[in-house]
């Protein structure tokens, strides 16, 4: 599921216009719109202003009405006790930076930059596990 149709749905849900959420959370009508259309993906912190003004928690926009919240609840709680990448200052503006050029970047060249890190990913994995030891 994209996010942006996760976001309409729950707008409609609340039955809020493009206009209600403008004013709630600063961000302009046509941006919403351009988001909820799929042209645009928003920043962490541009989804984290639509769930307070959606009166939500931010999880909850990435969770679809099928899917029990039971089953998900203990990975964010696992997620969060954990130490993971972003959970310190410096590297969580490194994230939030990526995701404003990711979210700039034309569909095209994003599917290029994910498609190469996959192949590297996938390119590290195969020689640590082929040599026994990092390479």
């Amino acid at each position: 599921m994209q996010i942006g149709q996760r976001l309409r749905e729950v707008r409609v849900a609340k039955n809020l216009s493009q206009g209600d959420v403008e004013e709630r959370t600063g961000l302009i009508r046509c941006y919403t719109s351009r988001v909820e259309h799929g042209y645009t993906i928003p920043s962490l912190e541009t989804i984290e202003k639509y769930a307070r003004a959606f009166e939500i928690p931010m999880y909850q926009l990435f969770v679809t009405a099928d899917e029990k919240p039971s089953r998900i609840m203990p990975a964010i709680r696992a997620a969060a006790e954990e130490k993971l990448f972003g959970s310190a200052p410096k590297e969580k503006r490194y994230l939030v930076e990526l995701c404003n050029l990711l979210g700039r970047m034309a569909d095209s060249e994003r599917a290029l930059v994910f498609s190469m890190a996959y192949a590297m990913a996938k390119r590290k994995k195969r020689t640590t596990s082929s040599r026994g030891g990092p390479a």
